[in-house]
């Protein structure tokens, strides 16, 4: 309604007539705004009580909408802030940085939470994620405090991302928002995937994605996201006999010699150029030709609509002549 409105607005004073129709009372003027969030409010009340079976396995009903959130991981925090559930969110994790209000929220420890203040901050609802599963009896504790717990999956493709994200739609009661997020992730992918349609076979290029730094370079193999990335801008990954994200050596990655270099670790200053003077990467063609570059790690590894932004910095970073700007 509200984009009629202003598509009807839009065409009256292309017309002149908008100014025209200045002395209506604006009482009788349609308030579409409110009339949208009252709509959205009453979906959300009408979606409880739900029923979901998490990544543990155990079925969680929860009565109500949640008022009061914890996440324990980043991940989560900003599917739930994209399902516009951010008000509701009073507790995250020390790693959470996205979206800016973060800073502001209270602080619930790392991977090793701290269940006293989770509880202190009464929360209706804590996300908590599979690879909290070595805080097992944390997570019994906030259960036998009274709070419904919801383990989110490990996702480690595009297809469980959407899984995820409507699994928190459902326990926030944001059924349509998480339609929405999924929609345009399908869509963002499928126009990056287009514009990558313009690379042919032959000029498909192989990169090595490293996720960690010298001297133990981790790199991502298969089943990871940064995989499902290469393969949607037509680059072959080097590590991509490998699973998960294995540790190469100087000298497998000599022998696999990728054309370009993808680092995503940000905690080492000058990494690039720590690559290009590397004695041992002399005889890479990635470093020979200077094809060594940097990317956010957030939007390319966290399970979360900022995937999309990471796919293309892949491949700004890869293909530049096809996705430049």
């Amino acid at each position: 309604m509200k984009k009629n409105w202003t598509w009807i607005a839009g065409l009256l004073l292309a017309l002149g007539l908008l100014g025209a129709c200045s002395d209506t009372d604006p009482a009788a003027e349609p308030d579409t705004e409110n009339e949208t969030q009252e709509a959205s409010q009453e979906a959300a009340e009408e979606a409880f009580p739900v029923t979901v079976t998490d990544a543990s396995g155990n079925e969680v009903t929860i009565e109500e909408q949640p008022e009061a959130i914890v996440s324990l991981i980043p991940s989560n925090t900003e599917i739930a802030y994209a399902l516009d559930s951010g008000d509701a969110i009073v507790g995250v994790s020390d790693h959470d940085n996205y979206p800016a209000e973060t800073a502001d929220i209270e602080k619930i420890g790392g991977m090793e939470f701290n269940v006293e203040k989770i509880i202190s901050l009464q929360p209706d609802v804590v996300l908590a994620h599979a690879s909290n599963s070595l805080q097992e009896e944390g997570l019994q504790q906030l259960e036998d405090a009274g709070i419904q717990v919801v383990v989110i999956e490990n996702a480690t493709s595009f297809e469980q991302v959407y899984e995820t994200i409507d699994m928190i739609g459902q326990v926030t009661g944001k059924n349509e928002e998480a339609d929405e997020v999924v929609a345009e992730m399908q869509e963002g992918f499928a126009e990056i995937e287009e514009r990558a349609s313009a690379i042919e076979e032959g000029d498909r290029k192989d990169v090595l994605v490293a996720v960690s730094g010298l001297p133990e370079i981790y790199t991502a193999g298969n089943n990871t996201f940064m995989a499902e990335m290469l393969e949607l801008i037509k680059a072959n990954n080097v590590a991509g006999d490998q699973e998960g994200f294995p540790m190469l050596s100087e000298e497998e990655i000599v022998n696999r010699n990728p054309d370009t270099v993808v680092l995503t670790y940000n905690y080492v200053e000058n990494a690039t150029e720590e690559w290009l003077t590397h004695a041992g990467f002399s005889g890479i063609t990635a470093v020979q030709n200077e094809a060594v570059h940097e990317v956010q790690s957030d939007p390319v590894n966290r399970s979360g609509p900022r995937l999309v932004e990471g796919t293309l910095e892949l491949a700004k970073a890869i293909y530049p002549e096809v996705f430049a700007e």
